[in-house]
């Protein structure tokens, strides 16, 4: 869970989680403002704390870095914001564990309830024609790229270069961009989703910069795929990979 001021909406998304398919929840909170790390603590969550705001694509990192060392085999990455239901990490992460897919993403759009669930308007429009661009320029047929909720396998996380990919909002869609180059198995999941006040999102102005870098990633991924030149996500470095990445130093917050 990479969380960020979730102190309100952690513990309903933890009771959610079905315990009996999670063998080990990892929290890393990203320098929040209020008592996020001190109730994962309380609730037994493993915690890590980043002690200044690094930005949702560095606390993935982190999060990912983590599950792998603990020798997690399938990695489901969840808001602790009750905007994605966490029942459905048994059939997602059941999809990787079947040998299936590499990659598992939570689609908004497959059952068609997004606006339902309360999506805005111009968030929808905006996710459908990003992602009819993206599917364009990437030669995939998704029905989304824009989700939150996703899970990997063990390998997948290993084999996909996410040191090279930005440390905020637009790490998600590169993360796609990179398992497409590398012919990863891709598998979607229709997925309800909630809108509410505690949920996390991201503004007008930056959703429009994500906009814009989502927009830039496909116009250098499909440079790429012409064989113009290579996008430093896709070059796949030696220290670009999550073993480089050491263990965070920083120790949770007590719960007193």
């Amino acid at each position: 869970m990479p969380a960020y001021n979730a102190e309100r909406t952690l513990g309903q998304t933890f009771s959610a989680l079905p315990q009996d398919v999670v063998d080990e929840v990892v929290l890393t909170d990203d320098a929040s403002s209020d008592a996020t790390a001190r109730l994962a603590d309380s609730l037994g969550i493993r915690t890590l704390v980043h002690e200044v705001n690094r930005g949702y694509g560095a606390n993935q990192k982190t999060c990912y870095a983590e599950a792998l060392r603990l020798g997690a085999d399938v990695v489901v990455m969840l808001h602790p914001d009750y905007q994605y239901d966490p029942r459905l990490v048994t059939p997602i992460a059941s999809m990787i564990a079947s040998g299936v897919y590499d990659i598992v993403l939570a689609s908004r759009i497959l059952g068609g309830t997004a606006r339902a669930g309360g999506m805005p308007a111009w968030k929808y429009i905006g996710n459908r024609i990003l992602t009819l661009g993206q599917n364009l320029a990437c030669g995939s047929k998704l029905s989304e790229f824009h989700t939150g909720y996703r899970a990997f396998s063990r390998s997948a996380l290993m084999s996909l270069p996410l040191l090279a990919n930005s440390n905020n909002f637009v790490f998600d869609n590169e993360v796609i961009l990179q398992a497409i180059a590398r012919k990863l198995r891709i598998g979607e999941i229709s997925c309800p989703t909630s809108y509410h006040p505690d949920a996390s999102s991201i503004d007008f102005r930056r959703s429009l910069a994500y906009a814009f870098g989502v927009t830039w990633g496909s116009v250098k991924f499909l440079a790429w795929r012409v064989r113009l030149f290579t996008p430093r996500i896709l070059e796949c470095r030696p220290g670009d990979f999550l073993a480089s990445l050491p263990p965070l130093q920083d120790a949770p917050r007590p719960s007193g």
